[in-house]
């Protein structure tokens, strides 16, 4: 089956909201780049962002990340859930206007995993 084909087949199902796990996830990468109470206070206000979408190409050009192969065991894993029909966690994401980029808090995986079956599906996420 052709990859436009196969996209069109396999839908992306989303929860809700985001997992309680990806928070202290988030938190935990947010460390790295700000203080701890600074990223203790971005997780608080992404917790209480609505949901919103974008395109998976969108997300990765405002990230100005790498793309994962999808030999990579993490995006193996969430390929298989969105095979199975698994619902995703809506990625965390925190606008970088210092430098002009998003950062992908949590999701990573997740995105490229989507992005690698169809890079104008839209991903759900919450974005302060």
């Amino acid at each position: 089956m052709s990859k436009s084909k196969e996209s069109k087949a396999t839908q992306v199902l989303w929860l809700a909201d985001a997992e309680e796990h990806d928070y202290p996830a988030a938190e935990s990468y947010l460390r790295i780049l700000h203080p701890d109470a600074a990223a203790a206070a971005i997780v608080k206000q992404l917790r209480a962002a609505p949901v919103t979408q974008f395109k998976a190409k969108d997300i990765f050009r405002a990230s100005q990340l790498s793309l994962l192969g999808v030999s990579n065991s993490h995006v193996q894993k969430d390929s298989g859930k969105i095979h199975d029909g698994v619902p995703l966690s809506p990625l965390l994401l925190l606008r970088d206007d210092a430098h002009g980029r998003v950062v992908i808090a949590d999701g990573y995986h997740r995105l490229c995993a989507v992005y690698a079956l169809d890079e104008d599906a839209l991903i759900r996420c919450k974005i302060v």
